[in-house]
């Protein structure tokens, strides 16, 4: 798993620099089929890179966009009509067969339909209209990163296409591989807060925005890889009822990237923090300093900070999830080993999960 989480850099530069043709392809045939708005078809990791695609089709691209109900089909058989639509189904293996089946009823049912995965000649891609392969090579540990995050490079990729965004793209090339290589940098940092939490039974993860996605994808590979309850929230959600359940000491883990969110985000941050919350705020240097957060402590110190902070570069916040997602899969990796747990192979999980 930390090879893997190693290897993403080179794999966003990589697919950030390939030939954008089949990008354009891709989106001159969708609306050609007069698409106008969008749905997603995904489960486990594949559904959380689906969310951060919900904010690109209708932040970037302006069309409403939401998420598929497998079973409405595969177990109800829901007379849909998807005409008009542009489904798109996320898998890493390509093999999930109510994913695949969902795709090839929308297809049936007159949506365009496009497929990304990881597996150019799996199931999923032989359903769909188009595929657009994540290339992000054999991926050996059960955990997905590298998956995860060319799923989003090809959301990102296929969103800028739409819209023309040259400077997407252009981030995409030269800011996120390097920003990316420079958050596994904190791996020490990351280690430590492991080494804090590996006898925690509970985790909050806030998030909000695109990086909601970084927050449930956070929550999932602290489950699957060091079983441990970790729930995730939108920040705005979590001030909605679920903070009633919050105790004095309960670690919570706040995304704050830079852009439109991060405001918010950090007053809820502060709210955690005077609520006796032990709070660990994942953000660039400026947005730790408003709130008077400092560098993670040695696990030595007998009264940590009551706001903790792990750096993340500043990119813009469309790509941000990137660059956001590293430190979450570290302390997924590093918290797992924390609690004699093998990250490579979560007890009762294998690589590619059949449901219907």
């Amino acid at each position: 798993m930390r090879t893997e989480i190693g290897e993403q850099p080179a794999v966003v530069a990589r697919l950030a620099t390939g030939d954008p043709e089949r990008y354009r392809e891709v989106c001159a045939a969708a609306r050609a089929s007069g698409a106008a708005f969008v749905l997603y078809v995904a489960r486990g990791t594949s559904d959380n890179a689906a969310v951060y695609g919900q904010y690109l089709a209708s932040v970037r691209a302006g069309l409403p966009s939401g998420l598929v109900l497998p079973s409405a089909t595969t177990l109800y058989h829901a007379d849909l009509d998807l005409r008009r639509c542009l489904v798109i189904g996320i898998s890493q293996s390509g093999e999930t067969p109510d994913v695949a089946e969902s795709l090839a009823d929308a297809r049936s049912r007159g949506a365009f339909t496009v497929a990304i995965t990881n597996d150019a000649r799996s199931p999923l891609a032989q359903a769909a209209d188009f595929a657009l392969p994540t290339e992000a090579g054999v991926e050996r540990a059960v955990a997905a990163t590298k998956t995860y995050t060319s799923q989003l490079a090809v959301l990102a990729l296929l969103w800028a296409s739409w819209s023309n965004d040259r400077a997407l793209v252009a981030a995409l090339r030269e800011e996120v591989p390097q920003a990316m290589a420079g958050g596994l940098e904190v791996e020490p940092q990351v280690s430590m807060l492991a080494g804090e939490l590996a006898s925690a039974d509970r985790l909050l993860v806030v998030a909000r925005g695109y990086n909601l996605a970084t927050g449930l994808e956070t929550a999932l590979k602290v489950q699957e890889t060091a079983a441990v309850a970790a729930l995730p929230y939108s920040a705005a959600d979590l001030m909605h009822g679920p903070i009633a359940m919050l105790a004095p000491g309960l670690p919570v883990l706040c995304f704050a990237p830079a852009g439109a969110t991060q405001a918010n985000l950090l007053e809820v941050t502060l709210v955690l923090r005077d609520r006796g919350a032990r709070v660990v705020l994942i953000a660039p240097e400026a947005a730790a300093e408003r709130v008077g957060a400092v560098p993670l402590a040695s696990p030595a110190v007998s009264q940590p900070p009551a706001i903790s902070w792990i750096p993340i570069a500043e990119v813009p916040e469309a790509v941000s999830p990137l660059v956001a997602i590293i430190p979450g899969q570290l302390l997924a990796c590093r918290l797992a080993i924390a609690r004699g747990r093998d990250p490579d192979r979560p007890a009762g999980l294998t690589k590619v999960t059949h449901t219907r």
